[in-house]
């Protein structure tokens, strides 16, 4: 870390001892800049593990308002934010978690007309969106860029997780994982279907830690991996997901 205050060596003493990020991982992570698609199950967790864990800059783009059944699961609100727009709700708390962290709350949607601007600076996302055709618009915007691209998503007991950076020859994008046979504005609804509340938590959780992966490049390179886990057993399962030659996205 370049010149760091007292109050940051003790703050951030934990990352800085862990052989595989130190002090040099923390300035990275210092120097970084996080865009989070969504602040609601997946995105309250991640923004606060990513907020206490220093990452300089956070922007979330979200168009929902707190509601009171939100907060069994979006644990970044309270009883007393109900009706408030989430990315208000969401730059009062953060403000609160960590005065290192320069937040922006974009109150907004991503769709197909989304500027690729969006990313400048960015060095990673993470996309906890609730429906493919905003998930696909994510994905190529993150291969114009060549920003890593962190997917996210829960349903009921059960939860999955990949890192895409489909911009790469051995590598696939989201589109090679979901394909195009499917509703665009289909995904499950937790209003209808249910979800565990701490299974968002877990999901939230290690969305931030890929985050902090790609930053600090701690541990092992996880480009193409999908993670799957079925809270009802519970068992967590890895698979290799393949790019697609005829992908729409990143086929070449």
């Amino acid at each position: 870390m370049t010149n760091p205050s007292d109050r940051q060596l003790d703050r951030y003493a934990r990352h800085i001892v862990l052989r595989d990020i130190g002090g040099a991982g923390q300035a990275k992570l210092l120097d970084a800049h996080i865009l989070l698609i969504g602040a609601g199950g997946i995105g309250c967790p991640a923004l606060q593990y990513l907020a206490a864990a220093g990452v300089g800059e956070l922007t979330v783009i979200d168009d929902d308002t707190v509601s009171l059944s939100n907060l069994q699961r979006q644990v970044l609100y309270s009883e007393n934010m109900i009706d408030a727009p989430k990315v208000e709700a969401a730059t009062k708390v953060v403000a609160t978690l960590n005065p290192d962290v320069k937040f922006h709350g974009i109150e907004s949607r991503v769709h197909a007309d989304t500027s690729a601007s969006m990313l400048d600076g960015v060095d990673a996302v993470i996309d906890g969106s609730d429906n493919f055709a905003t998930r696909l618009v994510v994905n190529d915007l993150c291969l114009a860029a060549k920003v890593p691209l962190i997917s996210a998503a829960i349903g009921q007991f059960h939860g999955q997780i990949g890192t895409f950076t489909g911009w790469r020859e051995d590598a696939p994008c989201y589109r090679c994982f979901v394909g195009d046979a499917h509703d665009p504005d289909d995904c499950d609804d937790c209003s209808e279907v249910g979800v565990l509340g701490a299974m968002c938590g877990m999901m939230g959780s290690f969305a931030a830690m890929e985050a902090i992966r790609v930053v600090t490049g701690f541990g092992q390179d996880v480009t193409g991996k999908l993670h799957i886990f079925d809270g009802l057993k519970p068992a967590m399962r890895t698979i290799n997901l393949p790019k697609d030659p005829g992908c729409n996205s990143c086929a070449s």
